[in-house]
């Protein structure tokens, strides 16, 4: 049984779709119109690999609170074509943009020995599973 949680589809359509209708319809076609995530485990830890181009390392948040982490960047778009003798900035395009994630785990994170590493915009995580923090079945007297 995967301690990963997954709704059904039919469950999670509402709340996706009001989720894409907050969203701009169209960003641009280098920024992430979401987080994604890949998430895998063994049995010491999970591991995790989530795509966030255009962020630098300081405009991302991670938290993680028992077994829910939470993945929080801000995203900042600036273009900027000088043609101008004067040097005047003819044309400048801004974009900025706040995405997240959150995502529930089967089983407790040792957030102390938990590590983010950011290379070529996927955000890496490795988070061991919290000792003692696994599912437990009582035996029924």
């Amino acid at each position: 049984m995967s301690s990963l949680t997954r709704f059904e589809p039919i469950d999670d359509f509402f709340p996706e779709f009001f989720r894409r209708m907050a969203r701009p319809l169209s960003l641009d076609a280098g920024l992430p119109a979401e987080i994604r995530v890949d998430i895998s485990e063994n049995a010491k830890e999970y591991l995790v690999s989530a795509e966030i181009p255009g962020a630098r390392k300081d405009d991302i948040r991670v938290s993680i609170d028992g077994n829910v982490v939470s993945i929080e960047a801000e995203i900042r778009k600036d273009v900027e074509d000088k043609h101008a003798k004067d040097g005047r900035a003819l044309l400048r395009e801004t974009w900025r943009g706040s995405f997240s994630r959150v995502f529930t785990l089967g089983q407790e994170v040792d957030d102390k020995a938990a590590v983010a590493k950011l290379e070529d915009g996927v955000l890496r995580l490795t988070l061991p599973k919290r000792a003692g923090s696994g599912r437990k079945l009582l035996a029924i007297q």
